[in-house]
């Protein structure tokens, strides 16, 4: 999606410098999924002893840790 924006150079600069990029384009579409992210994990440490976890996950993990071990080996 094009769009206009006014942009402070400066901020532009510093982000271009932060995430490598060398597009202003890519570096800013970068800085934003960097700020969905940042508040994504917010959200979750927000919810922090607001959820229980009951049940069998340490299992399933562990199920899942064996299977993703046979397929890389090539066990199917």
């Amino acid at each position: 999606m094009r769009t206009t924006l006014d942009i402070n150079p400066d901020l532009l600069e510093t982000v271009e410098k932060i995430t490598g990029e060398k597009s202003p384009s890519k570096a800013v579409n970068a800085a934003l999924a960097e700020f969905i992210r940042s508040h994504m994990v917010e959200e979750l440490i927000a919810l922090a002893g607001h959820v229980e976890i009951e049940g069998n996950w340490r299992e399933l993990e562990e199920g899942e840790l064996e299977e993703a071990a046979r397929t890389a080996r090539g066990e199917w």
